[in-house]
């Protein structure tokens, strides 16, 4: 402490204190006071500061340890299945016996204990006989149409789904349900309490200990979904300074291995499977029950690539317009079956007679634009239509690089586009 409060005099000759109410009034700044005991926090504008005020407001010094385990086994480990919520098997009450007595071996004084809302955690605490408060963020990862499935169901019935999981397993996201990316934000409001929290046990699910886990011991997105946390295992966390110490206990009760490796030869990436990470409505699903999903620029739902206008012209008709081309396409596409319950009341012959190019400030048909987003890919669709008004002479080149503006007052969905496609 001697050495600590004389570097703080070594610092004084150097920096100079924040003054929030006169000369840096105008700064934004978090001042915190022996060590979380008080804030000040200054001029906070927007959504990343407010964050970092958050996080540091959360976290504490103070000794403690995270206590971190499975469920004991359910009848839907013994067979393989994933997610569902089935109850636990012989050796999983076991299990919850033989954590009772970890516990009270260890003398875990005022230990607050969270589960999930799903039976089988619930099963595993009620064993401990002390109070437990249920998370439902806790819940595993929701698996969507792939629910309570094996693998090598889900490999015989989606064989692309399967595919495509092994290809980037963080970001993949089932049809219908989560993606490890979804989890990490789900489990936010846990961790900042956890931060903030004195000895805790954490009664969960596989992905959720490997969300926890990788938090913790400052893994990244591509080793998290194959972190290790076998059934019947209790990891203790003490945070220390720049790192965390972990302990395992194996509780001896014998339990299946529910952990999936590494492929070690990925799947060779193919255009119509690596276009989809976090698509919305997989085509592989007949099942469209499920919630809509929204989609970012980088991660656009996946329908099969499109080919150019052109390419689908019959022979001898391939230099016509590019309005010709596009109409044709349409045309096409709106014949196929999974865009028939799309097509809303455009018409293609009304489209056709349509004169688009009839006055000099033309931006877009309207009708046009509405076909075109309904049947197109955003990017393709975003192209395809500035090709078409260059062809015309109505933009420059400058405009075709995403120099020029587009008229909100004629389509707002078409500008929305074009900002992504940019």
């Amino acid at each position: 402490m001697d050495d600590f409060l004389k570097r703080i005099e070594c610092y004084k000759v150097t920096y100079q204190p924040l003054d929030p109410d006169d000369y840096d009034k105008d700064l934004s700044f978090i001042k915190m006071m022996n060590v979380g005991r008080r804030f000040l926090v200054n001029r906070v504008q927007d959504y990343i500061q407010s964050k970092i005020v958050y996080y540091l407001m959360n976290i504490h010094v103070h000794s403690h340890s995270i206590y971190l385990c499975r469920h004991g086994e359910s009848s839907h480990n013994i067979e393989g299945r994933i997610g569902g919520d089935s109850e636990l098997s012989h050796r999983g009450k076991q299990f919850a016996q033989a954590l009772r007595v970890f516990i009270d071996e260890h003398n875990l004084a005022d230990l607050k204990v969270w589960t999930s809302q799903l039976r089988r955690t619930i099963q595993t605490a009620e064993e401990l006989r002390i109070p437990y408060e249920q998370w439902k963020i806790l819940n595993e990862i929701d698996a969507g149409v792939c629910e309570e499935m094996t693998y090598e169901m889900i490999q015989n019935t989606f064989p692309e789904e399967f595919a495509l999981r092994d290809q980037d397993k963080y970001h993949y996201r089932y049809p219908g349900g989560e993606s490890y990316q979804d989890l990490v934000q789900r489990l936010e409001p846990v961790i900042m309490e956890l931060e903030r929290q004195g000895n805790v046990l954490v009664v969960c699910h596989q992905a959720v200990m490997r969300c926890l886990l990788a938090y913790f011991l400052d893994k990244g997105a591509e080793d998290l979904p194959y972190m290790k946390c076998p059934l019947h295992t209790v990891l203790k966390l003490t945070p220390v300074a720049y790192g965390c110490k972990v302990e395992m206990f194996y509780l001896n009760v014998e339990a299946v291995n529910t952990h999936r490796d590494r492929p070690l030869d990925k799947i060779p990436a193919e255009p119509s499977l690596t276009h989809r990470r976090n698509s919305y409505t997989p085509l592989s699903s007949h099942d469209q029950v499920k919630r809509p999903r929204l989609y970012s620029a980088g991660n656009q739902p996946w329908l099969p690539l499109a080919p150019t206008p052109s390419a689908l012209m019959p022979e001898g008709r391939q230099s016509q317009s590019p309005l010709a081309c596009l109409l044709f396409y349409l045309r096409d596409c709106c014949d196929r079956p999974y865009l028939a319950s799309r097509r809303k009341s455009v018409s293609i012959l009304e489209l056709q007679h349509a004169k688009p190019f009839s006055f000099p400030d033309f931006r877009c048909h309207p009708r046009l634009c509405v076909v075109c987003s309904l049947v197109l890919q955003p990017s393709f669709y975003i192209c395809t239509l500035f090709k078409m008004r260059a062809a015309v002479g109505f933009i420059s080149a400058g405009e075709v690089k995403g120099q020029g503006r587009v008229n909100p007052s004629h389509n707002v969905h078409l500008s929305q586009m074009c900002r992504i496609w940019v």
